[in-house]
């Protein structure tokens, strides 16, 4: 058994949850409050962040793209490359390009968007102020909120060129930039009318089995926007 320490909003988290999904892996979810600093969690994870996978008889597998490279060498085949379960690309070429839109959606993203309008606008609520709670930052949200129109547009240009957007079959660099549209998705930060080709490639990763327990996500803090689980928006 596989057990996945996490946060349901952390979009990191919740990239790992759908690969470990498209892998039809079954995994135990254990929720993680990374602001409380448990030492128990901090012995897996020194660095203190979620997620952190676990396999009986391995090391701690810290950080989703750590685990979607584990998961590679683990359970896909990379001889002939033709099976669904190849999520890092079939030749060299393509898999440069799943990594490079994997670390754009990691870290231009994460600390752009996704990562600042989850902290101001959920996390927050539930930290202390020695942790870093209290009102959210008007400032750093609307700044969030300009920097997502161009990753949008990034992901528009991507999408209309490309059947995915790495190329022509679903890879990892979707279930990154799913991930982390989707939380931010669920705060109705999405300008999804600027990008139609954008808005269509969601609609269909919304749609795969593996999206249906992060719809199903809640925060009691704060409800998701209308159209969140609408598979059809």
């Amino acid at each position: 058994m596989l057990t996945l320490f996490h946060h349901p909003f952390c979009p990191h988290s919740r990239f790992a949850r759908l690969a470990l999904a498209e892998f039809d892996l079954e995994t135990e979810l254990a929720e993680e409050r990374v602001w409380e600093r448990r030492e128990e969690f901090l012995i897996l994870n020194p660095a203190g962040q979620t997620p952190v996978l676990i396999a009986e008889g391995l090391p701690a597998v810290p950080g989703a793209t750590v685990i979607a490279e584990f998961l590679s060498e683990m359970h896909s085949s990379l001889g002939d490359g033709v099976t669904d379960r190849n999520l890092i690309g079939i030749t060299p070429q393509q898999r440069v390009e799943v990594r490079r839109l994997m670390s754009w959606f990691a870290e231009k993203f994460s600390a752009e968007v996704s990562a600042p309008l989850v902290n101001e606008r959920l996390h927050k609520r539930f930290m202390t102020p020695e942790q870093g709670g209290g009102s959210p930052d008007t400032d750093v949200m609307r700044a969030a909120r300009r920097n997502i129109r161009y990753h949008l547009a990034y992901i528009d240009w991507l999408a209309g060129q490309r059947d995915w957007l790495a190329g022509d079959r679903i890879t990892f660099a979707d279930l990154a930039a799913a991930a982390h549209l989707s939380v931010v998705d669920y705060l109705g930060d999405v300008p999804w009318g600027e990008s139609q080709h954008a808005k269509h490639w969601y609609a269909r990763m919304k749609s795969r089995p593996s999206f249906r327990p992060i719809l199903a996500d809640v925060s009691g803090a704060l409800p998701p926007s209308p159209h969140y689980a609408d598979l059809d928006f």
